[in-house]
């Protein structure tokens, strides 16, 4: 059900609408959790480093059309918060006829360049071929990852957060029962860990879509905004793309701390997928909370509400840094205990890269409250080609120590990495956060 957020007390409106987001993105890291336990315990430590070989470039490209699914969804929630729903639906029609473009675009150069990547990243030749099919079927998969991220951001963009969070829930339970089938009964080794998250990222998309045109008669397009205005278009490819090339970015400097990494041997692969696995999870109340933020930030920028904007944001980071003191707090102490789920005891210097990597990262987990939050803001207010230069500066500390400092020092290089970049990208989107809301503030005065 579509939700105005330009009026209440802006905390609660966030909390409540990040939540399901929360819920949502715990939901699919259990999965993501189990899916690597099951590979682990049951197909082993080679086939776990086959998974996790190619996770860097998965952010990459998923990433990206995530991100451009995000973006496109910024126009969308201002149009809703300013009342203007024929110009909101005429968004909607434009975020679709460019998403499917994308997909089509993406899936084709992904599936012909999958081996190439590979060896970009320098995969150990004995887990290659099991990288491979992984890797290939999750590219097959892009429509439906772009299909429901899509159609999510279209109902989160009007403030219904909870309808996407239940068919994720459903698709993650599915997600489960096929990883069980695909691997156990018909033994399709790693290509069936990734035939069962399309399949339930398929199912999940396609339930929001017979939501919309079932339960939502204001997301309906109209024959007459069936028609595509250049203008219109630029618009959203000038927001969608730097967003998607936000998350690509970020990704390209995790792609070559991973070929540092891969390069280290299967033992460290094995460890750093562990790491990875939690760090995701651990992640998620970041990506839930910023998201809401930002939400609330651009529906109240349609409505010309700059001071709830403000004391939104504030409040968003504020509850960031929080959490990422106590989760960092876990993973400095708990980190081996918890990467035990994924390798067995018996594989000790697994569990030691896994553990070195968590705890080391621990440390700066709060800075990702101030990060996460900020670069969404930069986002929901209209300037996402500014926020990309976040991600610029992350991707630029990440290869610096993956180029640098990895052939000094290893694997303690890999795990100072994120924090590096994590904390040159806090000291560039802070300021630029803070010129957005100042600029925004000038020119609403200029037009009153």
């Amino acid at each position: 059900m579509a939700k105005s957020m330009t009026e209440g007390k802006p905390l609660p409106l966030i909390v409540q609408f990040a939540v399901p987001l929360l819920i949502g993105n715990l939901l699919q890291q259990t999965y993501n959790i189990i899916d690597a336990a099951i590979v682990g315990q049951v197909l082993g430590a080679d086939a776990l480093a086959s998974v996790g070989a190619s996770s860097s470039v998965q952010f990459l490209v998923l990433g990206f059309c995530i991100g451009i699914c995000t973006g496109f969804g910024v126009p969308i929630a201002r149009s809703f918060g300013a009342g203007n729903h024929k110009e909101m639906r005429k968004d909607i029609f434009h975020a679709m006829v460019l998403a499917g473009i994308v997909a089509v675009l993406i899936t084709s150069a992904c599936a012909l360049l999958c081996p190439t990547i590979l060896h970009m990243l320098s995969t150990p030749e004995d887990i290659f071929d099991g990288a491979y099919q992984y890797l290939l079927v999750i590219f097959l998969g892009i429509p439906f990852t772009i299909l429901y991220n899509l159609l999510s951001s279209i109902l989160r963009s009007v403030g219904d957060s909870k309808t996407p969070f239940w068919f994720l829930a459903f698709a993650t339970v599915l997600n489960i029962l096929l990883d069980l089938f695909c691997i156990l009964v018909l033994q399709w080794g790693c290509a069936g860990a990734a035939i069962a998250t399309i399949t339930a990222q398929a199912v999940s998309g396609i339930l929001c879509l017979v939501y919309i045109r079932r339960k939502i008669p204001l997301l309906h397009l109209q024959k007459q905004e069936y028609v595509l205005e250049a203008e219109r278009a630029k618009e959203m490819l000038f927001m969608g793309v730097p967003m998607g090339l936000q998350f690509s970015i970020t990704a390209i400097g995790s792609m070559v701390m991973q070929s540092a990494n891969n390069g280290l041997g299967s033992v460290y692969v094995s460890g750093f997928t562990a790491g990875m696995r939690i760090k995701q999870f651990m992640m998620c109340p970041f990506d839930a909370l910023a998201t809401g933020v930002s939400v609330f930030c651009s529906q109240n920028l349609g409505a010309g509400k700059i001071e709830r904007v403000k004391k939104g944001i504030g409040q968003g980071v504020g509850i960031g840094v929080l959490y990422g003191t106590l989760a960092g707090l876990v993973l400095i102490f708990a980190g081996r205990t918890l990467s035990m789920l994924f390798v067995d005891a018996s594989a000790v210097s697994v569990l030691d890269a896994s553990a070195k990597y968590l705890r080391c990262m621990g440390y700066f987990f709060w800075s990702l409250g101030i990060l996460n939050v900020c670069r969404m803001c930069v986002q929901g207010l209209g300037y996402s080609g500014r926020a990309i230069f976040s991600g610029l500066t992350e991707m630029i500390a990440r290869i610096v120590v993956s180029l640098v400092f990895v052939p000094m020092f290893g694997f303690s290089a890999i795990c100072f990495a994120d924090q590096s970049a994590w904390m040159s990208a806090c000291f560039y989107i802070v300021p630029m956060c803070l010129f957005c809301i100042k600029a925004i503030e000038k020119r609403l005065k200029e037009n009153v």
